[in-house]
């Protein structure tokens, strides 16, 4: 049995990248990064376990692609996330990586292993070859390193080195901090760290996201309720009855989100906003799209187009259609040609027919980000 634990790291915001996708979640063929890079390292060395740190908005949709690692939520700077993923890690060692760096070769994580009893964290170093200058004076490059990751720590020294409020840049710089040793070897120029979006035509191991389009149904029904405010599709229909339901009850926009957490295979929106919080009583439904289209572009994906039927014996739908239509698209980022709104009566018969309330049918469909288009 292995005595290394691999912490791989992907709670962040991205915040550098200035992509619409979170660089983690970038797709090659059809694995997000993150899966991508835990596959290639998991090829190198048998892990006694692995575990990823991952944003508190993504932990959940994460576990929907592998049954083979650990998943603990992240926090808000690299060292909380670390510090969460430790609580996990019973070897003897860990090995600490970013899953910015996608393609850290094989032999770089063999050196790591074979000197792993020369310190307390051996580390990847690059040497430099251009001139060096530190406030405005120039000094030996022989004499500044590169640092990079994954890191190899003995497990004990690293937790005590991380039981601290200084937050550190690297495992290394804990380490050192606390009095502990530390040993380089030969790192790799394959191991670039994907920062900034010019950085991803560099990373060459990754392919292009598959051409793929994916699908997703939602349905949503409401009853109506006296002396409320009626919204559909974000409009205030000019009515005076609303829907009976936990949130404003706007039963398009609620259809929607299914159908758009459906085609991203995430859910659906009671997962996201339960009737049972008291976070979402009376709340906005736009509001709560707005938090799943946001959650859908992070994640990797774009909208293509929404294609929705409103079931309705009363209000009259067609003097709203163009203002819904407006409205949707503006939500969803989509050009209003994007959007198709059908409107139907129940033929007076149902609840629907007696005019006891109203049911919308929602189609969603999503594509891969194209990042390698930019």
């Amino acid at each position: 049995m292995s005595d290394i634990t691999l912490i791989l790291l992907c709670a962040g915001n991205s915040s550098r990248f200035e992509l619409s996708s979170k660089k983690q979640w970038l797709r090659t063929e059809n694995s997000p990064l993150w899966l991508f890079v835990t596959k290639r390292l998991s090829s190198f060395y048998s892990f006694n376990k692995i575990i990823i740190a991952s944003h508190k908005d993504e932990l959940n949709y994460m576990m929907n692609f592998t049954d083979d690692v650990t998943f603990v939520e992240g926090g808000e700077t690299r060292q909380s996330s670390m510090k969460n993923a430790l609580k996990e890690v019973t070897t003897d060692y860990v090995m600490v990586s970013d899953v910015a760096r996608a393609c850290i070769p094989k032999e770089v994580i063999t050196n790591l292993i074979d000197a792993k009893n020369n310190a307390d964290c051996i580390v990847p170093i690059l040497n430099v070859s251009d001139t060096v200058v530190f406030k405005n004076d120039t000094i030996n490059r022989d004499e500044v390193k590169l640092i990079q990751t994954p890191q190899l720590s003995r497990t004990d020294i690293l937790k005590n080195a991380l039981n601290t409020d200084e937050e550190f840049t690297d495992d290394s710089s804990a380490i050192k901090n606390i009095g502990g040793t530390v040993c380089y070897v030969k790192g790799s120029l394959k191991s670039k760290k994907l920062t900034f979006e010019e950085d991803i035509q560099a990373i060459e191991c990754i392919k292009a996201p598959s051409k793929n389009f994916f699908t997703g149904t939602g349905f949503d029904i409401h009853p109506f309720k006296d002396n409320k405010k009626m919204f559909l599709g974000g409009v205030n229909i000019d009515v005076d009855y609303g829907f009976k339901a936990h949130s404003d009850g706007d039963v398009l926009i609620h259809s929607v989100i299914d159908a758009l957490l459906g085609a991203c295979g995430a859910g659906d929106i009671g997962e996201f906003f339960p009737d049972t919080d008291e976070r979402y009583k009376g709340a906005d439904s736009k509001e709560l799209l707005k938090h799943i289209v946001k959650f859908i572009y992070n994640v990797g994906y774009e909208i293509v187009n929404i294609d929705l039927t409103i079931i309705a014996q009363k209000p009259k739908i067609n003097p709203y259609k163009n203002e819904i239509k407006s409205t949707m698209a503006q939500l969803l980022n989509l050009e209003k040609q994007f959007v198709n709104i059908k409107a139907t009566t129940a033929e007076k018969l149902g609840f629907i027919g007696r005019s006891e309330g109203v049911a919308v049918q929602s189609i969603a469909t999503l594509k891969y980000y194209e990042w390698e288009r930019k």
